[in-house]
C-alpha cells in the first residue's frame, strides 16, 4: 500500500517545483519552462502533479492525440529523486490511467530510454509492451523503446 498522495491538475504557479524535479530527472535532456508552459495550455486537463502537505513530489504529463483523440501519449513522468520507491509514480500513473479511461481513450503509448531500466520495468509492471525501437530518440543520442498500452 502506498502512501495517499494527493493528485491534481498541474498549475501555472507550480512551474517552478516541476522544472526542479525534471532537471533532477532528466539532466540535459530536461524540457524547459517555455515547453511545460505550453504542454499545460495544450494538455493541461491531463498534466497531473502529485504530493503530500504543501509539496509537490512529481508529475505526469499526457496528451490527448489523434483526430478522434481516443489515444493518448504520455510525455514525461518524474518523481523528485528524494521520493522515488515511495508510492508518487503509482499514484500518478494509477490516475492518469483513471482519467484517461473516463475519457474513452483507447491507447496509450510513451517512449523511455533503452537505458532507463527502472522506468521501463515500472511500465512493463502497467501492462505496457515494446512497440519499436526509436533510434536516437533522445539528445544525446540515444535510442528509445516505444510502449504501448491499450486501456478499453
Amino acid at each position: 500500500m502506498h502512501k495517499p498522495y494527493w493528485i491534481r491538475r498541474a498549475r501555472p504557479s507550480g512551474l517552478d517545483r516541476i522544472l526542479e524535479i525534471e532537471r533532477a530527472s532528466f539532466g540535459a535532456d530536461a524540457y524547459d519552462r517555455k515547453l511545460f508552459a505550453e504542454y499545460l495550455r495544450q494538455c493541461g486537463e491531463l498534466f497531473l502533479e502529485a504530493g503530500s502537505g504543501r509539496k509537490v513530489w512529481g508529475y505526469a504529463l499526457t496528451c490527448r492525440s489523434g483526430a478522434s483523440r481516443n489515444s493518448a501519449e504520455l510525455v514525461s513522468l518524474a518523481v523528485d529523486p528524494a521520493m522515488r520507491g515511495q508510492g508518487v509514480a503509482r499514484a500518478l500513473m494509477d490516475s492518469t490511467l483513471r482519467r484517461l479511461k473516463l475519457r474513452g481513450v483507447s491507447r496509450l503509448v510513451l517512449t523511455v530510454k533503452v537505458t532507463n531500466e527502472r522506468a521501463r520495468a515500472f511500465y512493463e509492471k502497467y501492462g505496457f509492451t515494446k512497440v519499436r525501437r526509436v533510434t536516437r530518440y533522445y539528445e544525446d543520442g540515444q535510442d528509445g523503446w516505444r510502449m504501448a498500452k491499450r486501456l478499453l
